[in-house]
């Protein structure tokens, strides 16, 4: 059987008449990338906010490890070992790239908001946050304030805070938006890191980066899974082609 580290039953999530998601049930397996595409208003980004507790369904069931999460708020879903990034780049752009992964660190801990603790939990914060900064590629950037980086290093930065909460989840909100083809590549490359120790759950618009890095697909349209499989059966998929890749016309 199929080890799934994520598994949603009949999720739906409405505002007022419209309905977002709609009896959405998936599994998503342990280690693998598992890419959500479709066109805009697809419910892709809705189905995230419901996975990070951003949201909570209307109906159905979010279970991780085994463990039910529906309606946990953000930080419970966060130290359990879901981590979680968004489409508008998340960070605070007047601390330096430690100063980010550190805070990201501290916020793991089940007592982040008590500011008298034994020394060697700041120690296991500050190692956290030196092993998030070499993950996503920026320890020669350590010391840089944040504002001062290219948008690339930013959303890299955003994935090492994201990082620092060690999380066994990802979850990625069109990491690539708004990157020039450079910077795309790179944040590509450290995809493909990341995806040989987690499990990421992807949305992405660029269709060469998905096909480059996923294992499984998922195409939604209209808030409802329209189909799953491997690269190679999306491709090939008449119902996707007309609903979303598009048909090539006969020459």
């Amino acid at each position: 059987m199929a080890d799934a580290i994520l598994r949603i039953d009949r999720l739906s999530k409405c505002f007022g008449g419209l309905i977002a998601t709609n009896n959405v049930t998936l599994e998503f397996e342990r280690g693998q990338v598992h890419a959500i595409i479709g066109p805009n208003g697809a419910g892709k980004t809705t189905l995230i906010n419901l996975l990070s507790g951003d949201l909570s369904p209307n109906d159905g069931v979010i279970l991780f490890n085994g463990r039910n999460i529906t309606r946990l708020p953000p930080h419970k879903i966060s130290q359990m070992g879901i981590g979680r990034s968004y489409q508008k780049t998340n960070i605070f752009a007047e601390f330096t790239c430690f100063e980010n992964c550190w805070v990201a660190a501290q916020s793991r801990l089940k007592s982040s908001m008590r500011f008298f603790r034994p020394a060697r939990h700041l120690q296991a914060v500050q190692e956290r946050a030196e092993r998030a900064l070499g993950l996503c590629g920026l320890k020669p950037r350590r010391d840089i304030q944040a504002s001062a980086m290219s948008y690339g290093e930013q959303r890299q930065l955003e994935i090492g805070m994201m990082l620092a909460t060690e999380p066994e989840l990802l979850l990625l909100d069109e990491p690539l938006a708004g990157m020039g083809r450079e910077e795309s590549l790179q944040v590509i490359e450290l995809l493909r890191r990341l995806a040989k120790e987690h499990t990421l759950i992807l949305i992405e618009h660029d269709m060469d980066a998905v096909f480059a890095i996923a294992d499984q697909l998922t195409v939604m349209v209209n808030g409802r899974v329209l189909e799953t499989g491997t690269v190679e059966q999306i491709r090939s998929s008449q119902a996707v082609q007309e609903a979303y890749l598009g048909v090539e016309e006969a020459v």
